[in-house]
Parts: C-alpha cells; sequence; structure tokens
C-alpha cells in the first residue's frame, strides 16, 4: 500500500508541475506586458524574412539620440514584429515616413510571430515629414 500511495503522489506531483510550467509558458509568449504602447519616428525599412517561418520585420528611428558609453552617439532605433501580413503590406508603402505606431510587448519571442519581442498591431497616425518644411536644393544647382 505504501508503494501505491507513493507512486500515486509522485503522478500528482509531476502533473501539478507539468500544469504550472505549461501556465508559464503561456504566460510568457502569449500574454503581452506592454497593451497600448505607441513609438513614434521615421520608418526605416520593412522586410519579410525567414527560412522556416516567414515574418514581417520593421525599423523605426526615433528622434533623438542614445549613448551605450559615454561619450558615444548612435540613432535611437526601435524593432519590431508585424503579424498581420495586410498591416505590413501598408506599412511598406509607408517607408520613408514619420509614423507613431501601437504594439504590444511581450515577455519572449515566438518563431512563427517575429525576431523581436514587440509586436505593431496598428498605425496610429502618419505625420508630416519635418524635412519638408526645410528648403531644398536642386540636384542640379549642387554641378
Amino acid at each position: 500500500m505504501a508503494t501505491s500511495k507513493t507512486k500515486r503522489g509522485l503522478w500528482i506531483t509531476l502533473i501539478v508541475i507539468l500544469l504550472l510550467g505549461l501556465g508559464f509558458l503561456y504566460f510568457w509568449f502569449y500574454i503581452p506586458y506592454g497593451d497600448s504602447s505607441v513609438k513614434a519616428g521615421l520608418l526605416n525599412n520593412m522586410q519579410h524574412q525567414g527560412y522556416i517561418f516567414k515574418t514581417n520585420e520593421g525599423r523605426l528611428i526615433q528622434t533623438g539620440i542614445k549613448t551605450n558609453v559615454q561619450g558615444g552617439i548612435e540613432s535611437n532605433t526601435f524593432n519590431f514584429s508585424v503579424e498581420d501580413d495586410a498591416l505590413a503590406k501598408q506599412l511598406e508603402g509607408l517607408v520613408g515616413k514619420y509614423v507613431r505606431l501601437h504594439y504590444k510587448q511581450y515577455y519572449g519571442t515566438l518563431p512563427w510571430r517575429g525576431y523581436t519581442k514587440y509586436i505593431v498591431d496598428s498605425i496610429v497616425a502618419v505625420e508630416k515629414n519635418p524635412e519638408d518644411n526645410v528648403n531644398q536644393i536642386p540636384l542640379d544647382a549642387l554641378q
């Protein structure tokens, strides 16, 4: 009898650990912790990439600078993924424009969702490019 109760207790413990592990994995990969986040900047590129899972990946260049080391200057970029193919096609048409993008941030990445933990789900606004106000010199005037 003692071995039967021990085996039963071991099975129950194993099932509880398995369920907790599955719950943690679900939470880590499928529950966003940044539900209403928006970033703005110049949409630098959009690409459809991957070997097995083809995903839509993009880059937004934000205004301002960031420094990882003292005295260093680099642009502040935001790399993101897009699950919806129709939205990715819309973003491809907006490359080179200033946009505000709504995204969800997850704890982990999934190969079929994208390479980043930031998933853009909508375009909030397409803003006027500040460089449009600058007087531009025609190319033939430079020669």
